[in-house]
């Protein structure tokens, strides 16, 4: 199948990245005057120096046999939106304009964002068009898919802890380079399009991807693929320009190879949205040829290398969010997840935990939880169970902050990156809100991989 690679690399040369619900805050301030900073910066967290924060200790006791799992249902899910066209209705996709509402949302300048940003979003969507363009279509570059047609941010208030900046609610997800997409209809301006990834819709930039024919996305399909392990590494076309950064969790075409480097098929736009294709040479040393095996040394490989990740609402600033993280962390061993937690939280052998105290929860996990293979969920975060360490209950997991309570006022200490923690992160600190422990609001555990 590498020669049909090449053939349609010849052929062009000569030719030529879930909807959340929210509850919005019902109280109409103006911030800009009177806004209070809860959050509390540089203070030492008990667990973050109690508990390694590197892969080796949690990897080092614990039992992992050599396992492949099918690479067909990741490249079945992977490529879906090239194949059938996705059922999302209008009503669905237009569900940001029933959640976010004047009055109840702040722009950049933390003031109330007023109703002519509304009507405008609304008549630049272009929403009378919806799937009238019906193109599949590759990015061109790692990039963020908005729930309105604009880069301009959405806050709620933030006066209110865990509030305000980096939660920008138009920012719905990111997208890897070279990931495959559905064009549905451009906005009114025609500066963004609506698109469908394989795990959400949402706005890009129509300059950020390129138009693939269904003659050649077949030949896409069909190619051996290579996973990559390490992140922003620079990627090259052969005259050596820039196109793209790797990343954890992306998938390219195999086209080549020679000793230390395999070669991919990779794009850049050429003109009105059509591919320019190249040959890119990406080392050996930061790639897979097809899915990894799922055992302790790729785990190491792939769990430090996600581990420097900082925490990203919807991965903006290219970096990672819960549920982000711990898909990116099984992309290479071809076990697909959804975008979201509440999502992640239903795939594989379920154990609901909701009827059982701190303890029995506690005792159920170490009985049933299989380090590395089993995810733990709280309504809005998700963690991956790692083992016991010093008789604890330890996970891994991308989290913005502690919530804190001094009277009735709320406050968060910020971690802002991917840690290594027990159920009951916090509390050790001062003013600690104990009615939000991870461990007290767990609702299940689900096993992905027996």
């Amino acid at each position: 199948m590498k020669y049909l690679i090449g053939f349609l690399f010849i052929l062009i040369m000569f030719g030529c990245g879930t909807k959340p619900q929210y509850q919005l805050n019902n109280e109409d301030n103006n911030t800009s005057t009177s806004l209070k900073i809860q959050e509390k910066q540089s203070i030492s967290i008990y667990d973050l120096t109690a508990f390694p924060q590197t892969s080796d200790p949690y990897l080092k006791n614990i039992n992992i046999k050599n396992t492949n799992i099918n690479q067909k249902k990741y490249i079945k899910n992977y490529f879906r939106v090239w194949n059938k066209i996705p059922t999302d209705n209008l009503h669905s996709a237009m569900w940001p304009f029933r959640v976010y509402k004047v009055g109840h949302t702040y722009s950049e300048n933390l003031h109330l964002t007023d109703e002519k940003f509304f009507i405008s979003m609304k008549k630049n969507a272009n929403f009378d068009t919806y799937k009238s363009i019906k193109k599949n279509a590759l990015t061109l570059k790692h990039l963020n898919l908005r729930t309105f047609p604009t880069n301009k941010p959405l806050f709620r208030d933030p006066a209110q802890a865990g509030e305000g900046f980096p939660f920008d609610y138009v920012q719905n997800s990111t997208i890897g380079a070279n990931k495959p997409v559905f064009i549905s209809h451009y906005s009114k301006d025609r500066e963004w399009a609506y698109i469908f990834t394989s795990f959400s819709g949402g706005w890009v930039k129509t300059d950020e991807i390129v138009i693939i024919e269904k003659k050649h996305t077949a030949l896409w399909q069909k190619a051996e693929q290579i996973f990559l392990t390490k992140d922003n590494v620079a990627i090259y076309d052969e005259n050596n320009i820039f196109l793209f950064k790797s990343r954890i969790g992306m998938m390219l075409a195999l086209v080549g190879e020679d000793k230390d480097n395999y070669i991919i098929l990779s794009v850049s736009s050429y003109k009105n949205s059509q591919p320019n294709f190249h040959k890119s040479k990406i080392s050996k040393k930061i790639s897979h040829k097809g899915v990894m095996n799922f055992n302790k040394n790729n785990l190491k490989l792939i769990m430090d290398e996600v581990g420097k990740s900082k925490y990203g609402w919807g991965g903006i600033f290219n970096e990672r969010d819960c549920s982000s993280t711990l898909r990116d962390i099984y992309t290479p061993f071809g076990l697909w997840l959804p975008r979201n937690s509440s999502q992640q939280s239903k795939v594989g052998k379920v154990i609901k935990l909701e009827n059982l105290n701190d303890e029995q929860k506690l005792q159920l996990i170490k009985e049933k939880a299989i380090p590395f293979k089993t995810l733990l969920y709280k309504k809005g975060h998700i963690l991956l169970y790692v083992g016991i360490y010093n008789n604890e209950v330890v996970a891994f997991h991308n989290i913005w902050g502690i919530r804190t309570k001094e009277e009735s006022v709320e406050g968060r200490i910020i971690v802002g990156r991917a840690i290594y923690s027990t159920l009951n992160l916090g509390q050790n600190q001062e003013h600690y809100n104990d009615e939000a422990a991870i461990l007290k609001n767990l609702k299940s555990i689900n096993i992905l991989i027996n």
